[in-house]
């Protein structure tokens, strides 16, 4: 019999992680619900034709694709074989997947708006806390399932929703501790740079190599993009533009040069100095960054996208995102714009582990231990217990009349703070010994005084 095992990519979590983990969520859930976003759920898996084609032929690659039910009849079996040859080239066959795990939230999220945009109130603002799945290399920081937060806006082209949003990053991440850089772009300028360098075709092939750029350096980008095709002279231009650098107003005149009359790109320069000009005098400009090597390889971007960085960690992109103002178009609906962003919280678990800024409290869960000392006692001490458990005070009695050595090893263990001893002489007393397991200091308690303790 095989030891066992996890699949390779994911992770059990316990008590520790998962107290950890919800206190991310919560910081996440209670400043995404301060900004009038209301949750939804989507189910963990999607029709295969709703997900393939969205991400760019990288993304794709990382999609798990679901079985068919019902390949074990003999009549399917032979077709079976033959369909099993196009996934492996890379094709798609129905009669052997119909669905996949989502690989991310936001394409879900469209084919929610899409089903349901006649009865949504627009702008409509979502936010959704679910694990996704991608079929990717793991390494630090990446995982093969992982937990994404979304907040997202439909419905609306203002871009007081990306101030908003950036807005929202800075405050969770003030919130958790962490200091952050959080770099923006505009699609609309890597679009002028491919009409720049060629021509809109070139747009995909100029995005997925600068998008590798901090994972693979400047000269492997540059060997891309001569093997995807461009001219050592495009490649010149695209290597000036990648070498913008300064503070955000001597990057965004360095661009204005480089870019020149080109109209779509001017036009994303003024949406970007219009989001970064409206945080003038507020902590969030302090974390935002003019960043045009950022350039998000998933194709659905269409206006500003966002990235964000921990400053003080060795890790990746902790949050990303961007505005999508044709991503419903997909599923033929087709006028309605948007804008989204994304915390990775497994990276930002790791980062605040690393960090050391997650609070004490975090770790505590079982307040108060009752020790167990006999029948008769363990019975008081049980109706004390549901009665601090009714006050909301999580409570345990220990599970057998054991000596005190190991009920004290117990309490240890779990890092509970109070213990609560009942013996025959405060059975008699209607009272308790309340003891302070982090400092050592007992007190003698009346049972009514118990009830009313400050724990």
């Amino acid at each position: 019999m095989s030891k066992p095992s996890l699949p390779q990519g994911t992770r059990d979590f316990n008590a520790s992680v998962v107290r950890k983990r919800n206190y991310i969520f919560q910081t996440i859930r209670s400043v995404m619900e301060s900004y009038g976003f209301q949750p939804l759920e989507t189910p963990a898996m999607e029709n295969l034709d709703t997900l393939m084609g969205k991400y760019g032929d990288e993304g794709d690659k990382l999609i798990f694709k679901i079985l068919n039910n019902g390949l074990d009849n003999p009549a399917k079996q032979d077709s079976a074989k033959l369909e099993f040859e196009k996934i492996l080239s890379g094709k798609n066959s129905k009669s052997l997947t119909e669905r996949a795990l989502r690989y991310d939230l936001t394409i879900p999220f469209a084919r929610y708006v899409a089903m349901n945009h006649a009865q949504l109130t627009m702008p409509f603002k979502r936010y959704q806390i679910q694990p996704v799945w991608r079929a990717d290399r793991p390494q630090k920081g990446r995982y093969r399932e992982f937990y994404q937060c979304d907040a997202d806006v439909v419905g609306s082209y203002s871009l007081l929703n990306e101030v908003e949003l950036s807005n929202l990053y800075a405050t969770v991440f003030k919130q958790l501790g962490i200091d952050v850089t959080i770099k923006m772009n505009n699609r609309k300028i890597l679009a002028a740079l491919a009409e720049i360098c060629g021509g809109a075709d070139k747009m995909v092939d100029i995005t997925v190599a600068i998008d590798k750029l901090d994972k693979i350096g400047l000269d492997k980008v540059k060997e891309e993009l001569s093997g995807r095709g461009l001219s050592d002279s495009q490649i010149n231009t695209i290597e000036n533009y990648l070498l913008i650098d300064g503070s955000n107003d001597e990057k965004i005149a360095s661009l204005k040069k480089l870019i020149g009359e080109n109209a779509t790109g001017n036009k994303g320069i003024e949406e970007l100095e219009w989001v970064l000009n409206y945080h003038q005098n507020s902590f969030v400009a302090n974390h935002l960054q003019a960043d045009f090597t950022l350039a998000r390889g998933l194709n659905y971007y269409t206006g500003i996208i966002f990235e964000v960085k921990a400053n003080n960690a060795q890790m990746g992109s902790i949050g990303g995102g961007g505005r999508y103002d044709d991503l419903t178009g997909t599923f033929d609906v087709p006028n309605i714009p948007g804008v989204g962003i994304s915390f990775g919280v497994d990276r930002i678990y790791d980062v605040m582990e690393e960090l050391q800024l997650f609070p004490a409290e975090v770790q505590t869960g079982t307040k108060v231990l009752f020790f167990n000392l006999g029948d008769a006692e363990s019975k008081v001490a049980y109706s004390l217990m549901q009665s601090l458990r009714d006050k909301g005070i999580a409570a345990e009695l220990f599970h057998e009349n054991s000596k005190f050595d190991k009920q004290f090893k117990y309490a240890d263990k779990k890092q509970i703070p109070y213990a609560v001893i009942i013996g025959s002489k405060e059975l008699l007393e209607n009272s308790v010994v309340l003891k302070n397991l982090i400092s050592g200091d007992q007190q003698s308690l009346s049972n009514n005084e118990l009830l009313s303790f400050a724990f």
